[in-house]
């Protein structure tokens, strides 16, 4: 089957690709910054979050006060996305405890199928051949990537990799999960209104878990510009990461944005190479080429396979769940089905 390459290059692709690329640089900073606090035997997973949620509801908060206007969608929508993405950041997080940095980006992969399933039962996401054949391109490159850590032994440390496996594929659900709920409700109600609640739910939520889980934890680090750093530099990240990933779930949807994610494993290599002047096997471009040709592929051809009307979204008030994902990338005006109901939530 031939590509049309003139349709594949639309600007929502452009887009969709330098965003997606930057939000998988976020993820390795905030992959590293795990990893050395790990090192360093810190081991507070939520209180790595919590400042993040912070900056959220200060920022965003602000501005959601200043605009003086009732929710969009309903407050304990918000609490339900606040705890699961919570627990999701929780669980990752722990992981790096357990296993290897490598590990924890490989596996994190798993919200990929997850995502498309949750987006095929509850927002009605229709698959297209070059949809799939995009997810397939990508898939191939990280098994690439899966193959040549096994073949090098990169995939080896940490106290017990089965258990960390174990809690990165459970919190990569529970991202999977997330994701899903924040492209429902970005399309649906607000952007500011979503970063404003989902930092205020989850804030609190973190303060609570801190207060019973790692309170002992915190008294025992002996704080340093070492230790201060990774948590900050942390939490910035995780800031910006979450700030502009209801940009691209609008634009291109939630699977989009998960196979982006799967580029952070090579941005890891390649600050591996240059910060830290490792050597790595040559299958990790051979991959890296192979997930840059499948997110084009899937970003690409949008257009031809828009079924719907270019006013269906309002002329049609059911919730916007029932809408196609190719139509959501091309009509932003969901403003219709706002507050109707959430599913799931980068």
């Amino acid at each position: 089957m031939m590509f049309d390459f003139a349709r594949i290059w639309t600007r929502n692709t452009l887009i969709g690709l330098g965003l997606g690329q930057f939000l998988s640089l976020l993820i390795t900073s905030t992959g590293f910054t795990s990893s050395e606090l790990a090192k360093k035997g810190i081991n507070a997973p939520t209180s790595q979050s919590f400042l993040n949620y912070v900056f959220l509801t200060l920022v965003y908060g602000t501005v959601l006060l200043y605009r003086r206007k009732a929710l969009k969608a309903k407050w304990y929508y918000y609490i339900i996305l606040g705890l699961v993405d919570v627990e999701a950041n929780f669980l990752v997080v722990k992981a790096y405890q357990y296993t290897s940095l490598t590990s924890v980006m490989l596996l994190d992969c798993w919200s990929i199928p997850s995502v498309m399933l949750l987006t095929w039962l509850f927002l009605k996401t229709k698959y297209r051949f070059k949809k799939i054949t995009g997810v397939v391109v990508c898939v191939a490159g990280l098994v690439l990537v899966v193959f040549s850590d096994v073949h090098s032994g990169d995939r080896a440390g940490g106290s017990n990799p089965r258990k960390g496996d174990l809690l990165v594929i459970a919190g990569a659900t529970l991202y999977a999960i997330s994701n899903v709920s924040e492209e429902f409700l970005v399309k649906s109600a607000d952007r500011v209104e979503l970063m404003a609640m989902l930092g205020l739910s989850g804030g609190i939520i973190s303060a609570i878990q801190i207060s019973i889980l790692e309170r002992n934890e915190l008294k025992s680090i002996h704080w340093s510009a070492e230790a201060a750093l990774p948590f900050v530099g942390f939490a910035v990240a995780m800031f910006m990461f979450y700030s502009l990933v209801p940009v691209l779930l609008k634009i291109n949807g939630s699977t989009m944005l998960n196979l982006s994610l799967l580029t952070s494993d090579m941005w890891a290599v390649l600050i591996r190479i240059f910060a830290y002047h490792e050597k790595v096997d040559w299958m990790y471009f051979v991959s890296f080429g192979a997930v840059t040709i499948g997110l084009i592929i899937y970003s690409g051809g949008d257009r031809d396979d828009d079924q719907h009307p270019p006013n269906a979204a309002i002329d049609d008030h059911r919730p916007a769940v029932k809408q196609d994902e190719e139509a959501n990338s091309g009509n932003h005006s969901k403003g219709a089905a706002a507050g109707s109901s959430k599913t799931w939530v980068a």
